[in-house]
């Protein structure tokens, strides 16, 4: 089973420890950080603690974060894959893109590919995703992929938003 996941537009890459400056930029750009980090700037340490527990991932489970890269320009837009939230059972749905690269159906072309990995691959029944409620941006893209809104909580003061969506199967 490769790791590396492939659509038409994009190429699916999982961030390597060596690649720390380029996610450490991503996850402080403050587009990504207002929904994504709860608007904390993430330290260069806590960045490497995440990108060291992606590595553990994917070694013991085949997941973990994904650089989203466009195959036309060879360019890191932003990252997708599969995280552990709020002590759910089995991880979650997460993206983030690039304020430039949004609105081109990016996200969704991604995300796309990371369902089909956990239904096909890893076997999952379903999967869940989860955002800040103002978050429409997000909403949109989960909503597109199919995925209903399930469940609402507050989390640390946040009002989060939980999307599902289950395994198709074929008769």
């Amino acid at each position: 089973m490769s790791l590396i996941l492939e659509t038409p537009r994009l190429r699916l890459k999982p961030i390597l420890e060596s690649e720390l400056d380029i996610f450490h930029r991503i996850l402080v750009d403050p587009y990504v950080r207002r929904y994504l980090c709860d608007d904390k700037i993430f330290s260069v340490q806590q960045t490497e603690e995440m990108l060291q527990e992606s590595q553990k991932l994917f070694q013991k489970e085949k997941l973990g974060l994904w650089f989203i890269e466009t195959k036309n320009k060879v360019e890191i837009i932003g990252f997708v894959g599969l995280w552990y939230f709020f002590s759910e059972n089995q991880p979650q749905l997460a993206y983030a893109l690039l304020p430039h690269q949004t609105k081109q159906g990016y996200a969704a072309e991604a995300a796309t590919r990371i369902l089909e990995y956990s239904f096909d691959e890893l076997n999952y029944n379903y999967l869940l995703a989860s955002c800040d409620a103002p978050n429409f941006e997000s909403q949109k893209v989960a909503k597109r992929l199919g995925m209903k809104q399930v469940e609402e909580r507050n989390i640390k003061g946040n009002s989060t938003v939980f999307f599902r969506i289950d395994r198709q199967v074929n008769l």
